[in-house]
């Protein structure tokens, strides 16, 4: 899953915080897969952030119709004993912050 950062504490409050809210990527950042590179990127006026790990598939989870504990619910489901109650909300926190989410 995405990175882990910050503490466990931190990622349950940000989760509760997180209910009702159903993001999806600000008008100006798309979603696209590099096959050269086989990865993920997010393109961004004059920015290209390369995703790692899973990223990409928590990012395309983010349509505006799912909320964040059904975006854990279905990506815990497709990755079976990955910590992604923790791992999800904190990273799309992170990317809530830098305004690619909204």
């Amino acid at each position: 899953m995405p990175g882990a950062v910050g503490t466990a504490g931190r990622g349950r409050a940000r989760g509760a915080a997180m209910t009702g809210w159903r993001p999806v990527l600000a008008a100006a950042v798309h979603l696209r897969h590099d096959r050269v590179r086989d990865t993920d990127l997010l393109l961004l006026p004059e920015r290209v952030v390369v995703l790692e790990g899973n990223a990409g598939a928590v990012l395309r989870l983010c349509d505006g119709q799912r909320e964040v504990p059904d975006i854990v619910a279905e990506l815990a489901h497709l990755y079976p004993g990955a910590p992604v109650a923790e791992d999800v909300p904190e990273f799309l926190g992170r990317i809530r912050e830098e305004g690619w989410l909204r």
